[in-house]
């Protein structure tokens, strides 16, 4: 059986719901900024649901409690910096790394990969998180959505990252939670 690791140099991992559970926080700053707008709070178990498509769509779903429909662009030019500043405020707080993540990044560490965070999470947010998470020192490269002019499933940030590595595309190998990242990976050769 040919190891999935086979001929790899570098090891591209997702953020949130791959790395760490950051949704307690995600939830804390949707339901400040609900409060703050004299809206009902959505809770954790509405935001479990929508997040993996970034923050601008978080805060869409949250305000049309959906994961579809559009708010007004003023609601949301309202809303969007109160969640940035309620988040920015408890990012890392309540967030916690899965079982077995410090382990793996060591493992995969020692074993000479190539490490990458590649998130659609804006730097501002994920850099502190990663750094609170005791994480950070584990990645050579650290790319946030905001950094690339196309996030996740677009393969542009998967192959940035590689590049940013020093290695081909064909050998890295993505790990990541939801199908922007199979979708990602595939479109990047990886």
């Amino acid at each position: 059986m040919i190891s999935l690791f086979e001929n790899r140099k570098a090891v591209l991992i997702d953020l949130d719901g791959t790395l760490v559970d950051s949704v307690p926080d995600l939830a804390y700053g949707i339901d400040q900024m609900m409060l703050q707008l004299a809206m009902p709070v959505r809770g954790i178990s509405a935001v479990t649901d929508w997040v993996g498509n970034g923050v601008e769509r978080l805060v869409k779903r949250a305000l049309v409690n959906s994961m579809e429909g559009e708010p007004s662009d003023a609601l949301f030019q309202e809303a969007l910096p109160l969640f940035e500043v309620a988040y920015a405020a408890n990012n890392g707080k309540h967030s916690y790394l899965y079982e077995g993540v410090e382990i793996g990044l060591n493992y995969l560490h020692q074993q000479g990969y190539r490490l990458a965070c590649v998130t659609n999470k804006p730097i501002a947010f994920t850099q502190p998180l990663l750094e609170v998470m005791g994480i950070a020192d584990f990645f050579h490269v650290i790319l946030g959505g905001d950094q690339v002019a196309r996030r996740k499933p677009d393969p542009q940030p998967l192959l940035m990252a590689a590049e940013k590595l020093e290695v081909d595309p064909n050998q890295a190998i993505m790990l990541g939670d939801s199908i922007n990242d199979v979708i990602a990976a595939r479109g990047a050769g990886m």
